[in-house]
């Protein structure tokens, strides 16, 4: 396996991998070889019977891995390709359900739109995995409440879904089985934020930040931005195509079992965690 940007997802992934007998080379700053080392980018690429990318499109547009290595990718020999996308492409659906036929660049992300078909368009070797806020160890509602930087808002009817990191490494690995496609990887409860750090709160046994409207907030643009989409992720087609099941369908299963096997770690993350090299 040849991962194109070894971030906090592809991480796990690559664990999983590894502790299967699978040889595992990633580029980055946690990876073997760098992402602009050509010769040794395609030498990987040339030996990789399969080929995953977590980089993210760029600000401006344009997706790093297709602009430098598109055509080699295009020519290399692996049997299967996967790229992590995200749920942002569906853009804000007024908190209803959404899947993987539904209309994608009505949003926010229109980068993100673009490079998912992108890569769709390498043709039946790619699969496709749209992602909503990852959490998993040191990246979760814990810590933010733990750091003092979590924020209930105030915002009727407003939901979002995640998923544990775990469990998008599970259903990678699920896809390296089964068939060509988008695949949507979201928990079993999609749940307003304030119901996670609610119960963040009421694990670490401390009083959960106050109710505050987004002005009394003072959030980041990204973070308002998020604000500005409603939506719940359907992850039916996972389940029956590929067998996938969330070991944590709920973010109560995912935040206990990080509250019972690690400390909170101090971090600074936005609401809606791992969007760009984070993945």
């Amino acid at each position: 396996m040849l991962i194109f940007g070894m971030g906090y997802t592809s991480q796990v992934i690559a664990a999983r991998l590894r502790a299967a007998g699978w040889d595992v080379i990633g580029t980055g700053r946690e990876g073997d070889i760098r992402f602009y080392d050509r010769e040794a980018v395609l030498a990987a690429l040339a030996g990789a019977s399969h080929v995953l990318s977590s980089v993210p499109p760029m600000r401006e547009g344009g997706d790093p891995v297709l602009e430098a290595y598109g055509e080699a990718l295009a020519a290399a020999p692996a049997t299967w390709i996967g790229y992590l996308s995200s749920t942002g492409v569906y853009g804000d659906t007024g908190g209803a359900w959404v899947d993987e036929t539904a209309e994608v660049g009505t949003g926010r992300r229109s980068a993100r739109t673009a490079a998912d078909l992108e890569w769709q368009a390498l043709g039946e070797r790619v699969r496709v995995f749209r992602l909503p806020g990852i959490y998993g160890p040191g990246r979760s509602a814990l810590d933010r409440v733990h750091d003092g930087a979590a924020k209930r808002i105030a915002l009727e009817g407003q939901v979002f879904s995640r998923v544990h990191v775990e469990d998008i490494a599970a259903g990678v690995i699920a896809g390296m089985e089964g068939p060509a496609g988008v695949y949507n990887l979201g928990d079993d409860e999609p749940s307003s934020q304030n119901a996670v750090i609610e119960e963040a709160a009421r694990l670490l046994g401390v009083a959960p930040p106050p109710l505050q409207t987004l002005e009394e907030a003072a959030l980041s643009p990204m973070a308002l931005a998020f604000y500005a989409e409603n939506r719940r992720i359907a992850n039916g087609k996972a389940k029956r195509v590929l067998g996938w099941q969330p070991r944590y369908p709920t973010y109560r299963e995912g935040l206990r079992a990080l509250n019972a096997t690690t400390s909170p770690i101090i971090a600074s993350v936005a609401p809606e965690p791992a969007s760009s090299d984070q993945r």
